[in-house]
């Protein structure tokens, strides 16, 4: 067994590596610079997790999502492997104490958001750090051409020369050839090596349907594929109203955005990950993380922005690899509101500039001041105040961020932290003269291991439910404990909270080449032309379409999506029959065959199994077939 099998079972479990996942590994460890482009649920962050652990020093990850990292913290101290991360809400002189473990080797993984590399504070700690390899994750985020770029990602090479001895991984799961090739010298990646894996999913077949009454398409989708199902849609309200119709029309469906409280959200994802929820209506906030083999359909109710955004969310059905689908269901409305939206989405260069100097007037921050900031953000005030139009507002802050000037991150993705600075002597006369709050902070220390290195992000309400007690209790006996000079813990904020992540520079900086404004516009106007040309398209296989548009030609059709069955000839009598008889009801199995074998025709149960195997019928677990979407 190689070094890498036994870390892969000693810390993760498994007995075998996923495919290219070794070879990546394998790389990294030569030293190489290494660009993996895997498709989602392809064990992308194994392959830099793993190697971190064989070279030495602290792994340096960069991530745009906050609610990722955190998740990827707790799973790697659950596995005992110390990580922490340093991202908006973080105080100053808590993200020093983090910087300082990393530089002390206290921490193995240390996550960063993409601004946190615009900082002189980072960059001077970053220096003194003995850093083994450097993982970027979304590299797609870097590319001007991606569909999510993100300027600070553009740091990423200014510090690569501080240890130019670090091999650095990039891994995406959608990106182009002009975005690979983009990702590549945007992070001076040199002698790269390049691993993809294909694009073609042969087990997943997409559907592009044009259907005036969506819900009730939606209804059938369901009961005729069965299984565990995701729908995605773009608004809140929208989740919420489309479960309520699911479980009164006989379906179990529940309902995930990032407006729901953190418990809840987990209350939701976990009963539908244990198959007590059929179905999960959701906005693009669930998924990320989220690994559940046997999800049978993936349906988009709303038009994605992009194919990338389309083909990563598509993508976690079937992980198992047996048949699934995936299916957008759009009406003439959807075109029109998505090139409607994109105007609101990309105000005017003067516009953008106008929110950030109103913003730092509103919260006094001065000219040269003002980093590592926080405020309570109220956007009806701010816009009653300077008289924006609120979404127009909105997406000015939106674009602000991505230039990694200011956060303004959804107030579930805040969090509290804890910290234990005293020594472990302190520590256990604490716990001996104060029974019951030691018990309870012995709790918290086996739930977030590293909190005597640095500071950790905590949940209340997770550790109230490990002691029978409620979150607001919980806060109160953590911050008893602090009071006693035990601990330091900063409780999360109470509403949405505006983060200033460097100091305030003058307006006229923000795109000073209003040609770089337009051509980000250009490349998201064409994003959208390549999903509207998607569900215009009836001429070519849908699985031809995609892995096209990501470089790569399949030789043959998929067979299975709704371009490749409206070209199948009906070359047998009884094929046709019993398309003509499931299209008026569905049927059970053994009731078709002696249907259909009474009136004459030959060879039914093997013309049903064939098209069983093509997909063209489905079996429910009653025995009923159904004819295909």
């Amino acid at each position: 067994m190689t070094p890498q099998s036994k870390l892969l079972k000693k810390y993760w479990g498994y007995d075998t590596f996923r495919p290219l996942q070794e070879e990546i590994i394998e790389s990294v460890m030569q030293g190489h610079d290494t660009l993996a482009l895997l498709p989602t649920g392809g064990g992308k962050s194994l392959c830099y997790q793993l190697p971190a652990l064989m070279r030495e020093g602290v792994c340096l990850v960069v991530s745009p999502l906050i609610a990722l990292m955190k998740d990827q913290v707790q799973q790697l101290n659950d596995r005992h492997l110390k990580a922490a991360c340093i991202v908006s809400g973080v105080s100053g002189s808590e993200a020093t104490g983090v910087l300082t473990s990393a530089i002390s080797g206290s921490v193995k993984f240390l996550y960063v958001s993409p601004e946190r590399l615009c900082q002189r504070k980072f960059i001077e700690h970053f220096k003194k750090m003995k850093v083994g390899m450097i993982a970027v994750d979304e590299a797609h985020c870097i590319s001007q051409w991606g569909y999510d770029f993100r300027p600070p990602y553009l740091k990423i090479a200014d510090i690569r020369p501080y240890h130019p001895e670090a091999p650095l991984i990039a891994l995406t799961a959608t990106a182009t050839p002009a975005v690979a090739d983009d990702i590549c010298q945007r992070l001076m990646m040199k002698d790269c090596r390049r691993f993809q894996s294909s694009f073609v999913r042969p087990n997943l077949n997409y559907f592009v349907l044009h259907e005036g009454d969506k819900n009730q398409r939606l209804l059938r989708i369901i009961r005729r594929v069965g299984g565990s199902g995701i729908v995605y849609m773009r608004s809140r309200s929208g989740t919420q109203n489309l479960a309520r119709f699911l479980n009164a029309s006989g379906v179990s469906a529940t309902c995930y955005h990032a407006g729901l409280g953190s418990m809840e959200r987990d209350q939701r994802q976990e009963a539908w990950m244990e198959g007590r929820c059929q179905v999960m209506v959701a906005t693009n906030a669930f998924g990320m993380g989220i690994d559940k083999p046997d999800v049978r359909f993936v349906v988009h109710m709303d038009m994605p922005n992009s194919l990338e955004a389309y083909f990563q969310e598509a993508g976690r059905a079937g992980r198992d690899g047996k048949k699934s689908f995936a299916v957008l269901i759009c009406d003439a409305s959807d075109i029109q509101r998505l090139k409607r939206d994109f105007d609101t989405e990309f105000p005017e260069v003067k516009k953008i500039r106008n929110v950030y100097r109103a913003l730092c007037n509103y919260y006094r921050v001065p000219v040269g001041g003002g980093a590592d900031t926080q405020f309570d953000f109220d956007i009806e005030k701010i816009c009653f105040t300077y008289n924006f139009a609120p979404r127009e507002f909105y997406s000015a802050c939106r674009i602000l961020e991505r230039e990694g000037l200011i956060s303004i991150p959804e107030h579930e993705d805040a969090y509290s932290t804890v910290h234990i600075p005293v020594s472990r002597d302190e520590l256990y006369r604490f716990q001996v003269d104060h029974q019951r709050l030691g018990d309870m902070l012995q709790l918290v220390i086996r739930m977030y291991p590293g909190l005597m290195e640095c500071v950790t992000p905590v949940d209340e309400r997770k550790i109230a439910s490990k002691c029978y007690s409620t979150p607001e209790e919980v806060s109160n006996m953590l911050a008893q404990i602090q009071s006693m000079h035990i601990i330091n813990y900063n409780p999360r904020p109470s509403g949405p909270q505006i983060y200033f992540l460097t100091e305030r520079v003058n307006e006229q900086l923000i795109y000073p080449s209003e040609q770089n404004y337009a051509m980000l516009k250009t490349a998201a106007r064409q994003r959208i032309e390549s999903i509207v040309d998607y569900v215009s398209n009836y001429k070519v296989c849908r699985s031809r379409q995609l892995v096209a548009y990501f470089g790569e030609q399949s030789v043959a059709d998929c067979g299975g999506c709704d371009v490749c069955l409206t070209k199948k000839p009906q070359t047998l009598d009884a094929e046709a029959a019993v398309e003509n008889l499931l299209q008026k009801s569905p049927v059970g199995a053994r009731q078709l065959v002696q249907m259909l074998t009474a009136e004459g025709y030959k060879d039914v149960g093997d013309t049903l199994r064939e098209m069983l195997d093509r997909g063209e019928v489905t079996l429910d677990e009653d025995s009923v077939l159904h004819l295909a979407l």
